[in-house]
């Protein structure tokens, strides 16, 4: 094997407390450097990708598709373990042929999956539970890959909610899975659970023409991953109560609910595969009040890799409480950056809910303080996306709603609400 990659933990955090506080706060920054050229060369990966062909996806769009599929495949390098699924209401194996399996890729193997992409046809309905499933068995013949699936749907889910629910639940941790919605006739919502619980992204194509595009990125970055899986290890003491841990960049994703015990004081949190990145995450403890000058260590926080249980990076979240005023109401910057960009996350998606609802009045406020919140950050993507829905009157600074929404633009605008931007440097 190549080098290992080496692990960093920094903590971000103002541990100062006013005599009756209780909540600290702190934002983890994780980086994993160094290892990575042989390293990814050297681990074993196994990739599925999943298309779409249910009956929506007829004429050019079943072509994109192809042509993404065939994108993906290319782009694996050779060794790596993979298959082809094609997703309607049912789930079938398109390559490798026979069984259903997981193939090596080889130029002559990979050649093979090209030609039976080149097959698929659109027909039929979409069960997304069903096609998950069957990735997850795939998969699970490679227990030491880094197992990556990269899904690609344009439609709604047909399955009823708790069917999709209780597969999500069975896999949730199992593998890493990618989704890309495509048009506008898919619900942001059911890819949103999908990412959540696969620990993956999900993201809007916009125009069906750059699907390749995607295909080709996210092949490439799961491609570079290095380490199949690390734990978020967090201890409490036991006064206290762990509140939240949170991925905050890139993404927002929510870990608390995916906690494993350890002991009665201490729990993993899955953070998935690595590769040369940096990711924040944002932890709350809430401890009982303690005596003037007084420091504990709120939170004990590991990187460890759940096979060997080896310790990769660690560090301490403190508290200690003063009377001293300019100590204690200092917000640090980082902390106070992310929980920005969590709240305009919630902001957007409760005033599109709203909209969606009919309830004009929460929805423009909301959208409104969405759209301040992005401009500040120096989110102006968002921003901009979020003028096309709520409209500021310059002079009296009342906020409406716009009429006519392009639902596309919508669509984007919520897909979009989970990425986060970096705190600027001071002075930039």
């Amino acid at each position: 094997m190549g080098d290992q990659p080496v692990f960093t933990l920094n903590i971000d955090q103002n541990k100062y407390l006013p005599t009756d506080g209780r909540e600290v706060h702190a934002i983890l920054t994780i980086g994993s450097t160094g290892g990575v050229t042989t390293q990814a060369v050297d681990a074993e990966a196994a990739e599925v990708i999943i298309v779409d062909t249910s009956g929506s996806m007829s004429g050019s769009k079943i072509r994109e598709a192809r042509q993404a599929a065939v994108t993906a495949v290319q782009t694996l390098r050779d060794g790596v373990y993979f298959a082809v699924i094609a997703g309607t209401d049912k789930a079938r194996v398109v390559f490798p042929g026979g069984t259903p399996s997981l193939v090596k890729a080889t130029p002559a193997t990979k050649a093979e999956a090209v030609r039976a992409i080149g097959q698929l046809l659109a027909h039929g309905g979409t069960a997304m539970g069903e096609w998950l499933k069957l990735a997850g068995h795939l998969l699970n013949s490679r227990p030491s890959a880094i197992r990556h699936a990269l899904l690609m749907t344009d439609g709604q889910n047909n399955e009823r909610a708790e069917v999709f629910g209780s597969v999500l639940a069975a896999w949730s941790g199992k593998f890493v899975c990618d989704c890309l919605g495509v048009g506008d006739d898919w619900v942001p919502a059911e890819l949103r659970k999908v990412a959540e619980a696969m620990l993956g992204t999900f993201d809007f194509v916009r125009n069906q023409g750059d699907l390749p595009e995607f295909f080709r990125r996210l092949t490439q970055t799961s491609m570079s991953k290095t380490v199949a899986e690390l734990s978020l290890r967090v201890w409490v003491p036991q006064t206290a109560t762990l509140k939240f841990v949170k991925q905050v960049s890139p993404t927002l994703l929510d870990l608390t609910g995916k906690r494993t015990d350890v002991n009665p004081l201490t729990g993993d949190y899955p953070t998935g595969s690595w590769g040369a990145e940096e990711r924040e995450y944002h932890l709350c403890v809430e401890v009982p009040p303690g005596q003037m000058g007084n420091e504990i260590r709120a939170g004990w926080v590991k990187l460890v890799r759940p096979d060997t249980q080896e310790v990769v990076a660690s560090g301490n979240v403190l508290a200690q409480w003063t009377d001293d005023l300019a100590q204690s109401t200092r917000i640090n910057r980082k902390v106070a950056h992310y929980t920005g960009q969590a709240e305009l996350h919630e902001l957007i998606q409760d005033g599109l809910s709203a909209r969606a609802m009919g309830d004009v009045d929460t929805a423009t406020a909301r959208l409104a303080k969405a759209r301040q919140i992005a401009t500040e950050s120096g989110r102006e993507d968002t921003a901009r996306l979020l003028e096309k829905v709520v409209e500021v009157d310059p002079a009296t600074g009342t906020a409406r709603l716009r009429r006519n929404v392009d639902k596309a633009d919508e669509i984007e605008l919520d897909t979009g609400s989970v990425r986060t931007s970096r705190l600027r440097k001071e002075g930039s």
